[in-house]
Order: C-alpha cells, then structure tokens, then sequence
C-alpha cells in the first residue's frame, strides 16, 4: 500500500528523518525495522522505517538522498510499505471485475455499539450487514484499522484507489466515492463520504 502526506526533512547531526503521521503497527500491522521505498522530489529512495515508540514511525534517509532538495521546506511525500495489507479468505467470490454490488446509493446503517464505524463504512459501500463484516473481518470492537479496511474492500471486490491520503487538517478535494479517519484525541473515528454526503454510523 501507498501512502501520500507532506513531511519535513529533520536532520540531527548525519541522520535525517522524516515523521509517519499514522501509527505503522495499527495501519500496516508490522513492527520492528521496516524496509520501504519513498518518492521524494519525482526521485526514488529505498529506505528504512525505524520504531520510535508504541507505533510511531520515522523514516530514516542517508545524506545522498536528500543532498538535490532543500531540507528546509515542506515536501510531498509517497511513501510504499510492502506486505501492509492483511490477506482475508483468499475463497472470496468477489473480485474487482466482479465486485459484491456496484455503488450507485448509500444506505447509512448505525452501528449497535462503539468501535465498530471501521466495519459498518465496508457494510454501507459492500451493502450487507455489520456481520456479515465482522466475520470477514475478523475483529470486533476497537481494531478495524486502515489497513483491514482496505483489505476487505478487496474482498468484497470493492475497487479504490492504492494511496491513503493523510491531510493533517489541511482542506482537501475528495472523489465522490471515499472513507474518512478522523483523529479524535487517542480514537479515530471513520465515516464514508458519498456524492457530496457524509454517513456517519454514530449518528
């Protein structure tokens, strides 16, 4: 998975790191050191993601890499993060030619209790009901993260685009058709936005 938000070069001493502005572990459940490659200024860079704390990422980049820019300004950042997605029943009879419906409408379902608005935005776009979700999803209240979500809207053969965009507040033009995280404090909170409409599933 991709992943597209602005950062700014930081340089302590020789090192120079950028900030992940999401929790790796909850987005693209892996840990540790985490190889990957980045698109800075239209350049290509492998590099390493190293663990701060509790999921918090930065990626790590060496003086060649960012010797052409000037690391005193904001950059565009397209970051790619291999084996992020986690493989659902591979016996799905969906696929993206063939996907569950085609999304023409938005019925908005209200989910039964917190922690479940990750798997009521698949159950409004897939239109089928929490449960059935829930059991492709395989996680109940609190872990629908990014990254489930996205993997059972391959399941569902849901198509969509292969970049999370984070804007960190700023305005932003969105497609007809997309989910929302909204940080809230230590919670994010996820809705669907359709055709100029937002569906929250707490409303």
């Amino acid at each position: 998975m991709r992943y597209f938000f602005n950062g700014k070069i930081e340089k302590v001493e020789n090192i120079y790191t950028i900030r992940i502005p999401f929790n790796v572990w909850e987005v693209c459940k892996q840990r540790d050191v985490i190889k990957a490659a980045l698109v800075l200024d239209n350049k290509i860079i492998d590099c390493e993601l190293l663990p701060e704390e509790k999921g918090n990422y930065k990626i790590h980049l060496q003086e060649e890499d960012v010797s052409h820019i000037d690391i005193n300004k904001v950059h565009k950042i397209l970051l790619h993060i291999t084996g992020s997605l986690i493989h659902m029943n591979q016996n799905s009879p969906y696929s993206f030619d063939k996907p569950i419906r085609k999304i023409d409408k938005i019925d908005i379902i209200i989910q039964p209790e917190d922690g479940l608005c990750g798997q009521t935005c698949v159950a409004m776009l897939a239109g089928i009901t929490i449960a059935e979700v829930i059991s492709v999803m395989d996680c109940r209240e609190w872990q629908a993260t990014m990254g489930r979500v996205i993997s059972a809207l391959n399941y569902y053969g849901i198509d969509h685009s292969d970049v999370i965009v984070y804007t960190e507040g700023l305005e932003a033009s969105l497609p007809k058709c997309c989910i929302l995280m909204e940080k809230m404090g230590r919670y994010c909170h996820y809705l669907v936005h359709y055709d100029g409409k937002f569906f929250d599933s707490t409303l």
